[in-house]
């Protein structure tokens, strides 16, 4: 069987900043299209089945700039809603929370207010790891999309509890190879960067 191929957009101001980015569709730094284009480099001649990405600028762009001609969009590509935490860090929230007698916030177990929960993201990223298993007898999927998002692609792919993708770093213009072995879900790469 082929392998599901997972790539996060390259480099935007928020993700350099650690603001959550989740509809606000922001473009790339000039650092992140330099990223996006050498992001394949080291791939070989590898040829996809199908390219799924984001519907967002950053992720559509890095797609272009990687040299991908073909590729759908998939809705259930898009980041986390954070919907309250939209351009607001961890830290900064964690500390208005505490100003008010709260105790500190984690995204995974906790979700975003007036967002999305872990288990929301979960049923949209299990339809795309779905779709993409239809795919990978013909050959390799490549998927162009965000960070938690990406994060959560893994979990589910090893059918791990949503809550685990907390575990999972990936940064801007990295990837990874999701795969099998021996009829087990595993992962082949991971956080790899471009030009590795």
């Amino acid at each position: 069987m082929s392998d599901l191929i997972v790539v996060r957009h390259g480099e935007t101001e928020w993700s350099l900043s650690g603001q959550h980015t989740g509809t606000t569709d922001i473009p790339l730094t000039e650092r992140g299209e330099r990223q996006a284009r050498e992001l394949l480099d080291n791939f070989g001649e590898r040829e996809f089945a199908k390219v799924l990405v984001s519907p967002h600028q950053r992720a559509r762009r890095t797609a272009e700039l990687a040299g991908i001609d073909d590729f759908e969009i998939d809705e259930d590509l898009v980041e986390w809603d954070y919907g309250e935490l939209e351009g607001v860090t961890t830290a900064e929230y964690n500390e208005r929370r505490e100003a008010e007698g709260r105790g500190s916030w984690n995204l995974w177990t906790d979700g975003a207010p007036g967002g999305e929960s872990a288990e929301d993201v979960a049923a949209r990223v299990d339809r795309v790891i779905a779709r993409a298993e239809r795919l990978l007898d013909s050959g390799d999927v490549l998927v162009v999309g965000h960070s938690h998002l990406s994060r959560m692609l893994v979990v589910r792919w090893l059918g791990l509890p949503a809550r685990y993708g907390e575990n999972f770093l990936l940064d801007a213009a990295h990837w990874a190879v999701l795969g099998h072995k021996r009829g087990a879900p595993v992962v082949k790469h991971w956080g790899v960067p471009p030009h590795a």
